[in-house]
C-alpha cells in the first residue's frame, strides 16, 4: 500500500493504552493508517525523519474567539501598555495617521495590569484630536469611550435609563466616564458592526495562521453571529469562504450565540424551539467546520465584578454582580433552544450563575435526555465543592482557562478573596469527579498559546509569581492529556480525534521535546516544528 505521509525515527505519544509510545505513523486520506510495527513496509509519497522529535495529537483548543482574535491583529494593539501614559502615547500615534472624525479602535488593554486604572476620556479626547475612540477591554465585558465616542453614541440618552444585563458607568457628578458593562455595549457596536465578511475572512486568516505556528489543529469559537460577541449575522459564510480560499488553517466547532436563534414555528403537539430557520442545530457540518453548543452569557466577568457571585465581592459589599438577562426569560429562551437539539454551553462565571446554568441543563435533560455534543459550562471562576459533585452527576463540563492564572490571577483573587481562589479555575478536583479536562484559552482575553496553557494547568503560577489554588495543580501528562484528548471528548468529537491510532483524523504537533521532559518554567518555550491537519502540513520549520 502507498500511503500519503509517513513520520519516521520519532517518538509519537499515541494515547493508545497498549501502544502508548511508537516510532513511526503513517498517514492516508487525512486519517491515520498504521502506526508502529505496522508501517514497515508501507511505501509513502512523502517520509519524514524526525530525528528523535516527540509527536503528539494536534492541541485543540475548547474555548476560544478566532474572529476577536485576528480583529485584534487588524487594530491598535494595547495589551503590553504598562502606564496610562504609555495608552495616550499609542493612541496619540495612531491618531497622527487617522483621518480626522475617524474612529480609532483599540484592543486589548488589561485594567489589572494597571491596579484597575482607567483612561480619562477627556485626556483621550486632547490625545486624539478629538477622533473617537473605541477601547475594548481585554475581558470583552467592558468597553471605554472617549468624549468624542461618547457623542456618536449618544450615550447621555440612554444614561439614565436601565439596561438589562448593563450598565453606563457615570462619576460622581453623574458624567458618564465612558465606560460601558456587558450588554450596555450593544450601544457603541450597533453603530460600527456588523464588519464586512471580507474583514471577517482576514480576521480567521491571520488567527489560523498563529494557531498553526502553536500546534492548534482544532479550536471551537465560542459566540457568533450575535449578541455582544458576534461580528455580523452572516458571520459563519466567512468561516466557509476562508475555508473554501485555504485561509482556514484549523478544524473549527462554531457556537452560534444565542441571539442568533430565533423561534421556529412547529406543530401545536411539539414544544417551543428555538433555532436557526432551517433547523439546523449542533453537530452539523463536518470534520472541517460544523455546529457546536449554543452558546448563552448568564453572567459577565470576574475582573469587572459583573459575574454572578452568592457572595459579594472583596471590599464591595452588596455588590453580587448580575445575570445578563431576567432569569426565568433566560431559562425559557435556552431550554427553547435546548427542544430544538442545540447543546448548551452556558458562560457562567460566578457560583451564583453556576447554580442558575445547572438548573436549567438538568431541566432540560429531564425533558428531552441528553445530546451527542456534551452540555457544559464556560469559565467556572468560582466552583464551589458541592458544584463539583453536581457536575459530575450532571456529566457537565466546565471548561476553564488556565492561562487566565498568570495573566490576572491576582485580579480574581482580589476580587474574589483567598478562600474562594481555592476553587477557582480547578484542575484536579474536575479530573478526581471524573469530569473531563480540556485546555481552553479565551483568546484573545489572555494569550492563547497551549504550550503556556499546560504549563498554567501544572504550576498555578499568578503574574505576581505566586502560586493560585496549588491544589488544583495536575501532572504534565494529564495537561498534555486536557489539551487534546480532554478537549475531543468536551467537544463531543472523541472518535474522529484527540488521539493518533487508526482511523483518527491525522492531527498532529511535532515538538522538539515533550512536556513532562523540562523544567515546568520552561513548557512554554519548547520549540513547535511542526503542525499537521489531516495529514496536510500547516506549519513545518526549514528543517523538517
Amino acid at each position: 500500500m502507498i500511503v500519503d505521509l509517513i513520520l519516521e525515527n520519532a517518538r509519537i505519544y499515541t494515547g493508545d493504552p497498549a501502544r502508548p509510545v511508537v516510532g513511526s505513523i503513517a498517514v492516508l486520506n487525512g486519517r491515520v493508517a498504521a502506526y508502529g510495527d505496522e508501517v514497515n513496509g508501507l511505501l509513502a509519497l512523502e517520509r519524514v525523519d524526525l530525528h528523535n522529535r516527540v509527536v503528539l495529537p494536534g492541541f485543540n483548543d475548547a474555548h476560544a474567539h478566532s474572529v476577536w482574535f485576528g480583529m485584534t491583529l487588524m487594530e491598535t494593539d494595547l495589551s503590553a501598555v504598562g502606564s496610562l501614559d504609555d495608552l495616550y502615547r499609542i493612541l496619540g500615534q495612531k491618531a497622527a495617521s487617522t483621518d480626522p472624525g475617524e474612529w480609532i479602535v483599540a484592543s486589548g488593554f488589561n485594567p489589572v495590569l494597571l491596579h484597575g486604572a482607567l483612561p480619562d476620556r477627556d485626556i483621550l479626547d486632547q490625545v486624539t484630536g478629538g477622533r473617537p475612540v473605541w477601547i475594548k477591554h481585554a475581558s470583552g465585558h467592558s468597553c471605554q469611550l472617549n468624549g468624542a465616542g461618547i457623542a456618536r453614541a449618544a450615550l447621555l440618552d440612554h444614561v439614565h435609563a436601565p439596561i438589562d444585563g448593563g450598565r453606563i458607568l457615570v462619576d460622581d457628578s453623574g458624567r458618564p466616564t465612558g465606560v460601558l458593562e456587558e450588554r450596555a455595549m450593544s450601544l457603541i457596536r450597533d453603530i460600527l458592526l456588523p464588519y464586512p465578511i471580507s474583514d471577517i475572512e482576514q480576521a480567521l486568516d491571520l488567527a489560523t495562521a498563529q494557531y498553526a505556528r502553536e500546534g492548534l489543529t482544532s479550536v471551537t469559537d465560542a459566540g457568533v453571529a450575535a449578541g455582544w460577541i458576534g461580528n455580523a449575522p452572516g458571520e459563519l459564510a466567512a468561516y466557509q469562504n476562508a475555508r473554501e480560499k485555504g485561509l482556514l488553517r484549523t478544524r473549527m466547532q462554531v457556537m452560534p450565540t444565542i441571539d442568533a436563534l430565533n423561534i421556529l414555528p412547529g406543530h401545536v403537539d411539539e414544544p417551543t424551539r428555538r433555532g436557526v430557520g432551517t433547523g439546523v442545530r449542533t453537530g452539523w457540518g463536518d470534520d472541517w467546520l460544523q455546529f457546536g453548543p449554543v452558546k448563552v452569557f448568564t453572567d459577565g466577568s470576574i475582573l469587572g465584578r459583573t459575574a454572578q457571585m452568592s457572595d459579594h465581592y472583596e471590599e464591595c459589599p452588596g455588590n453580587h454582580g448580575y445575570l445578563q438577562e431576567d432569569a426565568e426569560t433566560m431559562r425559557e429562551r435556552v431550554l427553547a433552544a435546548y427542544a430544538a437539539g442545540w447543546s448548551l454551553a452556558l458562560h457562567a462565571v460566578g457560583d451564583a450563575a453556576l447554580d442558575f446554568a445547572l438548573d436549567v441543563i438538568e431541566e432540560g435533560i429531564a425533558r428531552h435526555g441528553t445530546r451527542p455534543v456534551p452540555n457544559r459550562v464556560e469559565h467556572g471562576a468560582v466552583v464551589r465543592p458541592d458544584q463539583v459533585d453536581r457536575l459530575a452527576k450532571l456529566g457537565v463540563a466546565c471548561v476553564v482557562q488556565p492561562g487566565f492564572i498568570r495573566t490576572f490571577g491576582e485580579g480574581m483573587r482580589r476580587a474574589v478573596g483567598q478562600e474562594r481562589s481555592e476553587w477557582s479555575h480547578r484542575g484536579r478536583s474536575f479530573l478526581e469527579a471524573g469530569i473531563p479536562l480540556a485546555f481552553s484559552s479565551d483568546r484573545p482575553v489572555a494569550p492563547g498559546a497551549p504550550l503556556a496553557g499546560i504549563q498554567s494547568f501544572i504550576e498555578r503560577i499568578t503574574e505576581d509569581g505566586l502560586p493560585y489554588g496549588p491544589n488544583e495543580s495536575i501532572t504534565a501528562e494529564q495537561a498534555v492529556r486536557a489539551a487534546t484528548e480532554g478537549s475531543s471528548r468536551v467537544t463531543g468529537q472523541q472518535r474522529h480525534k484527540g488521539r493518533l491510532i487508526e482511523g483518527q483524523l491525522a492531527d498532529m504537533v511535532v515538538l522538539e521535546a515533550h512536556p513532562a521532559e523540562v523544567n515546568v518554567p520552561e513548557i512554554h518555550s519548547i520549540p513547535v516544528l511542526a503542525t499537521i491537519v489531516g495529514g496536510a502540513f500547516t506549519h513545518r520549520v526549514d528543517e523538517l
